[in-house]
């Protein structure tokens, strides 16, 4: 029992320490990280128009690969009709095709 008192003593001395109005300052410091709506919405700008031209370059790559796969094949059309034992074969720059003189048409070399 003595030692529920000495307890109950206790508590009360220490409640009566931190009961004791205290002064408190009310400012504080707000450290934002900058995220707000408009730079959310400028970096969601930004990202479509980083895709658009991703998408553009792409179009863009794939139409030159085209361009350089078709050219590679008439290059190689061409040196095949210069080289053919068909003395009426002629290249024709223009159409990029292998042609026969006498008729006109076109040739596998």
């Amino acid at each position: 029992m003595r030692k529920l008192s000495t307890h109950l003593c206790l508590v009360a001395l220490l409640s009566a320490v931190f009961i004791a109005p205290v002064s408190a300052n009310t400012s504080k410091l707000v450290i934002e990280s900058g995220d707000s709506a408009q730079s959310r919405q400028n970096a969601a700008m930004e990202k479509e128009q980083w895709n658009d031209t991703r998408n553009l370059r792409n179009k863009v790559n794939t139409r030159v690969e085209k361009e350089w796969d078709k050219d590679d094949v008439a290059f190689d059309v061409r040196d095949k009709c210069q080289q053919s034992a068909n003395v009426n074969a002629y290249w024709e720059p223009n159409t990029l095709r292998c042609l026969d003189r006498r008729t006109g048409r076109t040739l596998a070399p």
